[in-house]
């Protein structure tokens, strides 16, 4: 009976960590395939390219996977095309938040993202309505938002988390920032 036990709690555990090598593989592989669409299947003349491929392998990407994510994006492969889009919003406290996301749908994304930002306490703005305050680098915002009360930090990181959790989302920014003497106690 213990080796039919061992097995379950072995394919288990297993499932769990194939789960998020998948969702890992896919996010690198749109993420090449955009890439090498935007600049060429060469990663020497392509530095997108040779970037997300660099990331790729950092994750353990196969080979064989990359090469099939380039020559989608080349056009060598048939495949869907993915379109990179970018979503303003503002979450609880009015901080601003800027989503990239590479999607090969951009009207299930755009749904998907406005439920993530109303269930959470925001709202998904228009074209433009954050994008003044991140500019040229989204690393960067222009001004911040400090956040004195842990719960209100609290409901600003589940909602950057539940963004990250959607597969198209690639990227989140927010303009806030937590007391050093906060940031201890979380």
């Amino acid at each position: 009976m213990s080796g039919h036990s061992k097995w379950h709690n072995i394919r288990r555990k297993k499932e769990i960590v194939d789960a998020k090598r998948g969702k890992t593989f896919s996010k690198m592989s749109r993420l090449i395939t955009v890439a090498a669409r935007l600049g060429g299947g060469d990663p020497n003349a392509n530095p997108a390219l040779r970037l997300a491929v660099d990331k790729a392998k950092e994750a353990r990407m196969p080979k064989e996977n990359i090469d099939r994510a380039i020559k989608k994006g080349t056009g060598e492969l048939a495949g869907e095309s993915f379109e990179e889009v970018n979503y303003e919003g503002y979450g609880p406290e009015g901080v601003a938040f800027l989503v990239k996301a590479l999607t090969d749908n951009k009207n299930r994304t755009v749904a998907e993202i406005r439920y993530i930002f109303d269930r959470h306490g925001g709202s998904l703005g228009g074209v433009g309505s954050t994008a003044y305050i991140f500019g040229v680098d989204p690393g960067n915002p222009t001004f911040e938002v400090e956040i004195g009360e842990s719960d209100k930090v609290k409901k600003i990181v589940a909602l950057i988390d539940a963004l990250e959790e959607n597969d198209d989302v690639q990227e989140v920014f927010a303009n806030f920032t937590v007391p050093e003497a906060l940031e201890s106690h979380l």
